[in-house]
């Protein structure tokens, strides 16, 4: 029987001395998801960006102007030789451009909450490297995401970040094959 409370007041000192800290331990809850809510945290970003710009510009100046002289004559039966003159000038200038673009991106990346706001909004960052077949793509993107807009599965959708920078960039064979070539470049320079 002593024995049996021995062992009891053995377990219920180390329970107290080994206890968890609740305060540590309080942004997990058993009935809610877990968000990013601290510096470090991760939050998935669900980039689904569609842009499509177009421009369309028309320009038209004419200047003209005539300037003309003519005389003849005639005495009895002998002719005066016709004296003709005219001038004319005449400037012209039309012009027309046209730009249109078109983007798409959709992709998933994993960025970390890298500044707490006094408000609570987040600062995050987070960046993507694919290599494919010496293709090379990064995908970067941050921004200010708040804590209400972090869905159940801790993921914010590219359109809920605020002052949002999303850079695709690539460099490859493809890139290199897309660019003019130095001779090119030359001639647009002289000319």
């Amino acid at each position: 029987m002593k024995r049996t409370y021995f062992l009891l007041a053995v377990l219920l000192m180390s329970s107290a001395m080994f206890g968890q800290n609740m305060r540590r331990n309080a942004q997990f809850s058993l009935f809610s998801d877990n968000k990013a809510a601290r510096i470090g945290d991760a939050v998935t970003i669900i980039v689904l960006e569609s842009t499509q710009a177009s421009n369309n510009t028309e320009t038209s100046a004419g200047r003209s102007s005539d300037i003309g002289f003519t005389a003849a004559g005639a005495v009895g039966e002998t002719k005066i030789p016709n004296a003709d003159a005219g001038l004319g000038t005449k400037n012209d200038f039309q012009g027309s451009g046209s730009t249109q673009t078109t983007g798409s991106i959709r992709t998933k990346i994993s960025a970390v909450v890298d500044t707490v706001l006094a408000n609570g909004n987040m600062v995050i960052r987070g960046s993507r490297k694919i290599i494919i077949n010496g293709e090379e793509q990064i995908v970067n993107i941050k921004g200010v995401i708040r804590q209400s807009d972090i869905n159940a599965g801790n993921s914010v959708f590219s359109h809920n970040i605020s002052d949002a920078e999303i850079s695709f960039e690539g460099s490859g064979i493809i890139d290199n094959a897309q660019k003019p070539g130095w001779l090119t470049k030359l001639f647009h320079w002289l000319f």
